[in-house]
């Protein structure tokens, strides 16, 4: 439970890199997966885990995560460095209903109507919190960048299913990382803010700890903790994403922001356990 605990912790703190780290989203994403794969890379070699994969469309199909990775992560951080920690997080929370509503497609089943009923209240409470739906609402543009890292997310997680059952999830991670690294690599030409030491220092920080070792935390706490109890554990990111965005960086969210949340959250929980349970995020 305290390691699960403690990965969720590390998964919603990943959030506030989008603020303390002076870099586009493209940079910070870039950064975070180059430190995860160069980390990833001896933790495989340690456990003679081979990367040679059963078929060449798998290393296509893993190349296709990795470039959906790169937009999930790039759209997260954008929505928090173009409103706040606790829109981002709020809004990415909308990625069960995505899930629920993108299984039927992929795995041919109906949609119920409890689904349709849920995404009504998810919308519900994105109306909450977006106070007007402007595009030169900075609040709207946030809301909007962290429901598509939402969709995407979502997207993510149903393609994962089927090679988690065939690849170590160490394995999966280091391809899509790589993969990732190799999408964004161009956008580190582009002109922008230099990047310092001290940046490097907090994208090795955000790379390998709250994205490497919050994964190995979440994943071993799952060997002795129900899959359900870990979903509703994980359902906590935002909070402690807003909490420490709260003493860390005194944003305070806005009492519709909040209101809005709770609902989302709420949701998003609810559809989680509907379904099959398990899995944690990917922020």
């Amino acid at each position: 439970m305290l390691e699960i605990h403690i990965a969720v912790l590390f998964f919603g703190l990943a959030g506030l890199f989008g603020k303390l780290v002076s870099q586009p989203p493209t940079v910070i994403v870039f950064g975070r997966v180059f430190y995860a794969m160069a980390f990833l890379l001896p933790a495989l070699w340690v456990r003679s885990q081979s990367l040679k994969l059963d078929r060449k469309a798998d290393y296509l199909a893993l190349l296709l995560q990795g470039l959906i990775l790169a937009v999930h992560w790039g759209t997260f951080f954008q929505s928090i460095q173009v409103s706040s920690v606790a829109v981002g997080l709020i809004t990415f929370s909308t990625f069960p209903i995505f899930v629920t509503f993108l299984e039927p497609v992929f795995f041919k089943e109906k949609v119920h109507p409890a689904d349709i009923v849920l995404a009504l209240v998810t919308f519900s409470g994105v109306i909450l919190v977006v106070p007007t739906f402007s595009l030169d609402n900075t609040t709207t543009q946030g809301a909007l960048w962290g429901i598509t890292s939402g969709f995407t997310f979502a997207l993510l997680s149903i393609l994962n299913r089927k090679y988690a059952r065939t690849y170590s999830s160490l394995v999966v991670a280091f391809y899509q990382d790589a993969a990732a690294a190799l999408f964004l690599f161009p956008f580190l030409f582009l002109p922008g803010p230099a990047l310092t030491v001290q940046n490097m220092l907090l994208l090795a920080l955000l790379g390998i700890v709250f994205t490497v070792v919050a994964h190995s935390l979440f994943i071993k706490g799952l060997s002795t903790v129900k899959a359900q109890t870990a979903s509703i554990i994980a359902s906590l990111e935002p909070v402690y994403g807003i909490l420490a965005a709260a003493i860390l960086l005194a944003e305070t969210p806005a009492l519709r922001e909040l209101a809005g949340g709770v609902v989302i959250l709420g949701a998003a929980l609810y559809a989680t356990l509907r379904k099959e349970p398990g899995g944690s995020d990917g922020t």
